[in-house]
Formats: C-alpha cells, sequence, structure tokens
C-alpha cells in the first residue's frame, strides 16, 4: 500500500498538480526541489506536517537516498526545456532516472512514475528528444516495473505556452509561426496529467483493467490542433487581434543561436529543432483512457485563466 510518496521536482508546474492531489489522497508526501523557499506555498495543500520540503540538489547521492528511503513510491518530474547555466540534460534527463531507478530499487520502493516527453527518441535530430530516451531507457532498466507517461504541450493556470503567447499579444503588433504554424501539437490539461500520475500510483479513482507496471503512455487531450490555430485560439479568448506571421525555420534558428547566448534564452536552436516535428499522440499507444482519464478539451480551460489578458484586464466585460 502507498503512504509515503516522494516528489522529485515537486515544485513545478506538473507538481503542484501532483503534490496538491496526493494530498487530498491523504497521502505523507516528500518533495525535493532546489530552493525550499520558493517552495513553501505547497504546505498549506496539507495537513500540517503532511507535506515536507527538502531542499538540495538532485544530483546529489545522499539527498536522493534521504528522500527515497522513507518513500513508497517516487515520482520524478525533473526535466528542462533548455540547457542553461548548470543544468545539463544528460546528467538531469538522461543520467538521473536511471539513478533514481538504482536508488529506488536498493530500497525496496514499490514503484515509481516518471514524466518524459512525447518525441522521446535517440534517433531525434533534438538534443532535449534523446535526453528523454536516454533517461526512459535507463530507468528501465534499474526499475523493470516503472511507469514512463510521456505528455504533450501541458496547459492550465499556470502554463509556459498560452500564458506566454498571450502575454506576448498584449503589447507585440504580432504572433510568429515557427515554419509556417503547420505543427501540430494536442494539449493536454495539467489536472489530467496529475490524474494519470495518481492512477498509475494505483491511487486513481477506479481500478484499472491491467496494471501499469512497466508501461508507457503518451498523454494528450482530446484534440489535435496546428500551432496556427492554438495562437488563433489564444487571440480570440484574450480578444485582441494580431498579425500572424510565418517565420520560416532557418530564420529562427539564426535568432535562436544568438538569444542562446542569453542567461534565459527566449528559445533555442535545439527548440527549433523541436517545432519541426508534430507534438502529438503516436497511433497504437498506450493512452490517458488506458489509465480511467477522460481528457479535458482546450475550450473548457482556456477561458478560466486567459480572460486577464484581454483589454481591461480581469474584470473587462465580455
Amino acid at each position: 500500500m502507498v503512504n509515503t510518496v516522494t516528489v522529485i521536482g515537486g515544485s513545478g508546474f506538473v507538481g503542484r498538480a501532483t503534490v496538491e492531489r496526493l494530498a487530498r489522497a491523504g497521502k505523507q508526501v516528500i518533495v525535493l526541489c532546489r530552493n525550499s523557499e520558493r517552495a513553501k506555498f505547497l504546505k498549506p495543500m496539507g495537513n500540517v506536517g503532511q507535506i515536507t520540503v527538502v531542499a538540495g540538489n538532485v544530483l546529489d547521492e545522499a539527498i536522493l537516498a534521504k528522500v527515497i528511503a522513507p518513500a513508497d513510491a517516487i515520482v520524478n518530474l525533473i526535466g528542462i526545456l533548455a540547457e542553461v547555466g548548470g543544468q545539463r540534460f544528460d546528467q538531469l534527463q538522461g543520467e538521473l532516472p536511471g539513478r533514481i531507478g538504482a536508488v529506488a530499487a536498493s530500497h525496496d520502493v514499490q514503484s515509481i512514475t516518471h514524466i518524459s516527453a512525447i518525441g522521446a527518441s535517440d534517433a531525434s535530430s533534438s538534443h532535449y528528444a534523446k535526453s528523454k530516451a536516454a533517461g526512459e531507457v535507463g530507468l528501465l532498466k534499474a526499475f523493470a516495473s516503472a511507469v514512463i507517461l510521456r505528455p504533450s504541450i501541458v496547459f492550465g493556470p499556470r502554463d509556459d505556452f498560452f500564458n506566454r503567447f498571450a502575454s506576448l499579444a498584449m503589447t507585440a503588433p504580432a504572433l510568429p509561426l515557427p515554419g509556417g504554424g503547420k505543427m501540430r501539437m494536442q494539449p493536454v490539461y495539467v489536472e489530467d496529467v496529475a490524474s494519470a500520475i495518481m492512477a498509475s500510483l494505483g491511487l486513481g479513482v477506479g481500478k484499472l483493467a491491467k496494471s501499469p507496471k512497466g508501461k508507457i503512455y503518451e498523454l494528450g487531450g482530446p484534440d489535435i490542433f496546428s500551432f496556427r490555430q492554438l495562437m488563433e485560439m489564444t487571440l480570440m479568448h484574450i480578444q485582441r487581434r494580431r498579425l500572424l506571421v510565418p517565420v520560416p525555420f532557418f530564420a529562427m534558428s539564426c535568432g535562436a543561436s544568438i538569444a542562446g547566448l542569453l542567461p534565459k534564452p527566449p528559445i533555442t536552436v535545439d527548440q527549433v529543432r523541436l517545432l519541426k516535428r508534430d507534438n502529438i499522440v503516436s497511433e497504437g499507444v498506450r493512452t490517458l483512457s488506458d489509465l480511467g482519464v477522460t481528457p479535458t478539451c482546450v475550450d473548457a480551460v482556456l477561458p478560466t485563466y486567459l480572460d486577464r489578458y484581454r483589454p481591461g484586464g480581469l474584470f473587462a466585460a465580455s
């Protein structure tokens, strides 16, 4: 039985939803993150003493052992979109999952759920996608019963996709369409991802027909959109008119090579490589429905948090 769950990298967007759901289920939660001060908001999600926040370097073996040893289950949410400072794809996404699996196996942990990404492949031209694939292989080698979840673009009130472009549209005269905006995406609601995590731990609302252990699931919403359609949807919900300007990939790569020199680059060359491929659930794979989760439509959620970007702000007349 799962009583204590350690969430590694639990102070981020998906982490917030996951910790809250675990707390509501009455579980003891240990959260490992880089900065405990920035993660204090997690504690009120549970009862006194229910949520423990531990600050430390996830690459430190002693820290990993400290947070994994008391746990019945592990949720690994560590991931980066760009290499900044000392954070590297190979370390955090390629090597770390296997290390977590090895430490968990040595402490008789019951289960591990690992968040990867759609498009993870050792054949990808993207360093990000290659490292994600390497992480999956390393984890399953060390902990064969681990469950791997590969979400598409995750959306919700604190996302870094719709919020980013809605904010940009408040001041910019146009929004860019990488490669003409033809790339397809299948946005998945953050609460559905949290539900998938709960189900993978055996904590879902219903009993699954088949055990998820050792399996890979791709998580996407009920609808597939082109990048252009998602920009049009964003503009519609924030009630603004902006030009949508196609930008060739070679031009984006040139700009990204310069932007990559910044401390926090808005886009990198590796991210441009990712934008050249669709980010949708593959044919014939296990999905949210196999975990007993019904995906939520984008249009049902966007109005609940994009209204603050409208002219006049949150309290403007509809």
